[in-house]
């Protein structure tokens, strides 16, 4: 099994060796390894079972250090990076010849991410090297936003789990970029809200999901799934037509009378968005390891990070469409 530790020097050190390491974010916990040693990055595909077509995001500890990766910086992507950088944003920008395809499955864009998670900043101050990062779960599984997570899916094959505390966003970053008529475009909602960003460049579109080939990572249409059928319905209406006893629940902000507390997650008994993402993927683990044969889950209003936790709801049932 890994060692979960707070060492980030042993991390650096196994990173710099050509290992994979988890490391946390303020989004989700990343598989991290060094994104300009395709043999490395190998490696996490491996992990993950991780097609190699889906792409990876890379991190860096500031924004002022992208340049040797990229060939130019809009400038709207300048004002993103001005205003929210570090932070839950992933810029997609045309790669320099130094990020190997692998990292952007053949893609001539590399996306590109500043965690503002000390602990991770403080690794990446230490390296000399970008981190080829996706989530550290095995694919299509529910993102981690703890240490232990992470141990509990991918324990027996990674050597450090670098432990930050839980993850204080809890959903994956937000990505944007440039479509073919240089308009700025949403390639996946997360934890920066699509509000943030339109008060900052105007006008922006959002791309629908992709079933094969995803321009930027996190774009697949079924994702961030529990092993428990995850239905999205009108709980109030549909919760009769399943036993109370073998139903799991997941509410935005309503208990669900007649069925045990023990199976149901109220994402915010105050209806916070934020509060709701953080409880999000480790409300979808708690009840995939229930007793139990169904998940009803509910989405929230489409505001703020509401959005975003729709869009994994979504995905998250996406398998079990008929």
């Amino acid at each position: 099994m890994s060692f979960i530790g707070k060492n980030i020097s042993i991390a650096a050190e196994l990173l710099q060796k050509g290992e994979v390491v988890a490391i946390p974010t303020e989004t989700v916990y990343g598989l991290a390894a060094n994104a300009l040693r395709a043999t490395a990055v190998a490696k996490v595909f491996q992990f993950k079972n991780r097609p190699n077509f889906d792409p990876l995001i890379i991190h860096l500890p500031s924004f002022d250090k992208i340049g040797p990766y990229v060939l130019d910086i809009p400038d709207v992507i300048k004002k993103l990076a001005d205003a929210f950088c570090p932070g839950p944003l992933t810029l997609l920008l045309k790669k320099n010849d130094l990020i190997p395809d692998l990292v952007t499955s053949g893609s001539p864009y590399v996306a590109v991410r500043i965690p503002a998670h000390p602990v991770t900043r403080a690794l990446l101050e230490m390296l000399d090297f970008p981190l080829a990062a996706p989530s550290a779960n095995p694919f299509g599984y529910i993102s981690p936003t703890t240490a232990q997570h992470v141990a509990d899916q991918l324990g027996n094959v990674l050597p450090y789990i670098l432990d930050g505390g839980p993850c204080t966003i809890g959903v994956e970053s937000t990505i944007a970029g440039l479509n073919d008529n240089g308009e700025l475009e949403i390639l996946r909602k997360g934890g920066l809200p699509l509000e943030e960003i339109r008060r900052i460049a105007g006008h922006i579109t959002v791309k629908d999901n992709s079933t094969s080939n995803p321009k930027a990572p996190g774009m697949l249409e079924s994702h961030y799934a529990p092993r428990v059928p995850l239905l999205i319905v009108d709980i109030d209406q549909e919760i009769a037509k399943y036993n109370p006893e073998t139903t799991g629940i997941m509410s935005y902000t309503k208990i669900q009378p007649g069925v045990p507390h023990k199976h149901q997650v109220i994402l915010s008994l105050s209806g916070d968005y934020k509060e709701a993402a953080r409880n999000l993927f480790a409300g979808m683990r708690y009840l995939d390891n229930c007793n139990i044969d169904i998940i009803l889950a509910e989405v929230l209003p489409e505001h703020d990070l509401g959005v975003a936790i729709n869009d994994r709801l979504r995905r998250a049932s996406a398998k079990n469409k008929s």
